[in-house]
């Protein structure tokens, strides 16, 4: 039979046909693209004098039968998940990072790269070939390329070791978040559209009544509205627990194992600690000039949750409750407070929101902004509920846009963009297939899906990943798109939550889902109004979630017990009470599953620095639709990539590098 992972595709855009792959069909299309990457791997190594073609653009193009093979699995993988593919996961992973070492490890190929670095100011490069060149070189040193005899063998180990425990961490994650569900006997409180969201959940689940799962849809507005404060508290520890459930799912083992693995690598790198190793190719370049912008942040922002806390308990003590303030209390009784405060609550906002209408409002704001135009496409998807879009300007395609944007038992948790395939010249003119996937609540079959500001946020934050991709404009793939600093990549992803609001943006995509009135001025001025309320809580379960991922790797031991390390941690920055990590280490999967956020959760914040500047230039020149700033936008961040220094890149755009005044100001946390 012939593996549809191994032909050519002869469908819209070369879209993977999703309708004709099986899961018998990954396995064997893996094991002949590593024989053909192999192959032209030690082709590359032949003997011939290396140039920059036949050795740099070789080693960009080797990996095209992987690609082929691995992007539809692994954007099913993590959002369309079943027994069959998760066991391919645990397979793959190992082979695939041996594959990675035995490259990095070639000393042939690495003594063309040398060759070719030594003599580089010969080469009559171009700027983006020579910095294909210094990350390429970079890569392999960082990889250990330069280590010899066990040093060498044990950090492909270690790499291997890592590979496996990070895809077993998600999989517990996967696993605790599908199997905790709690029927809803008691609605008392709860908004219809909460009501029917769980309704929803209970047919997908097991056609059953209305559930609460552990999506965040789910769980954060029932926390807010139920009145029943016991199943507020059983459904907050259920959330909070995932990955510390004890049995086969428990992830603190294995994150103990991870931080000492990670300390262990940098070491034989020669790093005083993973963090150092990690952020050394950064923005923040080291642990102490992250723990400055997060400590500057955490003091005004604990000052406010803590005089918040006194607020909200108050009110729970004249609601006759007694003890302390809980951290299931806090959602409650923090709605309650917004609602009699701004005359504004999640039930009379959420009509306004609708899922289609936001999609709506993010495309025609890339329109104004970018002259980007999307066109729905009739194409085999990998699951019923996406969608796909043609993506052109001035009639020109410019990429394939895929939203997935409802929860299910089969998809992780969070919210992610991902392409399939990234923009490149260096194969032909390619262009990028970008996945924008969300977990917001699914609806009743025939009621339109409500969002709330916070998931009409998400929707803008994935959407602004999606256009690094879809605007990128370079010859290699390994600059392309969001292939550069982390504490950079949320840079275009932030900053498009700014144009959420933008009140003429509103006035026109907030409509309401039964009249079709937009959103009255008075609401839609207490919404924008609201736009910093309990920011001081929001702040501090993020800036806690990031001290404890940078202090976990700032060291040059791993802690010995990762839960007494995190409890420390809260306790020498003086954490409130009531609150608690956003993500806590059991269920840490930007630090645990994989090594791309690890020591770098901050990043959200470096990057925040920059997007609360990077909008002000747009309102101090025309407004957020001025074609110039929009312009600038594109040339120097959107379409270069990974081009140059980001912050080479941020100079360009903006003149000067920013300080934390515009994001403390956002955030309504200034003195």
């Amino acid at each position: 039979m012939t593996n549809p992972l191994r032909t050519s595709w002869d469908t819209p855009f070369e879209l993977p046909p999703f309708d004709l792959i099986e899961d018998e069909h990954f396995a064997p299309a893996l094991d002949a693209a590593l024989i053909d990457a192999r192959a032209a791997i030690a082709a590359i190594c032949d003997g011939s004098d290396p140039t920059f073609a036949n050795t740099i653009e070789a080693l960009s193009l080797a990996d095209a039968p992987l690609e082929k093979a691995l992007s539809p699995f692994f954007a099913m993988a993590g959002a369309d998940s079943n027994p069959v593919r998760e066991e391919l996961m645990r397979d793959f992973s190992p082979m695939l990072s041996a594959y990675s070492s035995e490259i990095t490890a070639n000393t042939a190929l690495f003594a063309r790269i040398e060759t070719l670095w030594n003599t580089r100011d010969d080469l009559d490069l171009t700027d983006e070939q020579a910095r294909v060149l210094l990350l390429t070189r970079r890569n392999f040193v960082r990889s250990g390329a330069q280590l010899e005899g066990f040093a060498a063998d044990r950090l492909a180990d270690v790499k291997q070791r890592l590979s496996v425990l990070g895809t077993r961490f998600t999989q517990n994650l996967l696993a605790d978040e599908r199997s905790w569900f709690m029927p809803l006997d008691d609605v008392a409180g709860l908004p219809d559209f909460l009501i029917a969201a769980a309704k929803s959940a209970g047919q997908e689940k097991d056609g059953g009544g209305p559930i609460v799962t552990l999506s965040r849809s789910l769980i954060v507005p029932f926390l807010q509205f139920s009145l029943r404060r016991d199943l507020r508290e059983k459904a907050y520890e259920a959330w909070t627990a995932r990955g510390a459930n004890g049995g086969e799912t428990d992830n603190r083992a294995l994150a103990g194992e991870i931080l000492s693995l990670r300390a262990e690598r940098a070491n034989l790198l020669g790093y005083d600690s993973f963090a150092d190793y990690k952020l050394e190719t950064q923005m923040a370049k080291t642990p102490d000039a992250v723990r400055a912008l997060l400590m500057q942040v955490w003091e005004p922002a604990k000052a406010s949750a803590e005089a918040d806390a006194l607020v909200l308990q108050a009110m729970m003590h004249n609601d006759n409750e007694s003890g302390p303030l809980e951290p299931w209390d806090w959602r409650y009784y923090s709605e309650k407070r917004r609602a009699a405060e701004h005359d504004l609550n999640e039930a009379e906002l959420k009509p306004y929101l609708q899922l289609d209408r936001m999609i709506e409002a993010a495309f025609s704001c890339s329109n104004r902004l970018f002259g980007l135009e999307f066109t729905p496409i009739d194409a085999p998807l990998y699951h019923a509920d996406c969608r796909a879009w043609d993506v052109t300007r001035d009639g020109k395609h410019m990429a394939v846009f895929i939203g997935d944007y409802f929860a299910r038992s089969s998809k992780r948790s969070g919210a992610w963009c991902s392409a399939m395939r990234s923009q490149q010249k260096l194969a032909g003119d390619i262009r990028a297939q970008v996945i924008n996937v969300c977990n917001f609540a699914k609806p009743p079959t025939g009621q339109k899906a409500l969002l709330s500001y916070d998931d009409a946020r998400t929707l803008f934050h994935e959407f602004g990943h999606a256009l690094h991709q879809m605007l990128s404009d370079v010859t290699y793939e390994l600059i392309s798109g969001t292939s550069v600093a982390r504490d950079f990549v949320e840079l275009p992803s932030q900053l498009y939550e700014h144009w959420l609001e933008v009140p003429e943006v509103l006035e026109e995509f907030a409509t309401h889902a039964d009249t079709g009135e937009p959103m009255p001025r008075d609401l839609l001025d207490s919404m924008l109004g609201a736009a910093t309320y309990d920011m001081g809580f929001s702040t501090v379960e993020y800036v806690a979630s990031a001290m404890v991922d940078l202090e976990f790797h700032a060291g040059e031991d791993a802690p010995a017990d990762p839960m007494q390390k995190q409890a420390e941690i809260l306790e020498d920055i003086g954490m409130p009470r009531p609150i608690r990590m956003r993500h806590a280490t059991p269920h840490f999967a930007h630090v645990f599953a994989g090594d791309g956020y690890s020591s770098g959760y901050y990043s959200y914040m470096w990057s925040e620095v920059m997007d609360a500047d990077a909008f002000q230039a747009f309102e101090e020149n025309g407004g957020p639709f001025d074609p110039d700033m929009a312009k600038k936008l594109e040339t120097h961040i959107l379409s270069a990539g990974g081009s140059e220094d980001a912050a080479e890149l941020y100079l360009k755009f903006r003149g000067a590098m920013p300080d934390a005044t515009a994001l403390l100001k956002g955030r309504g946390l200034a003195g």
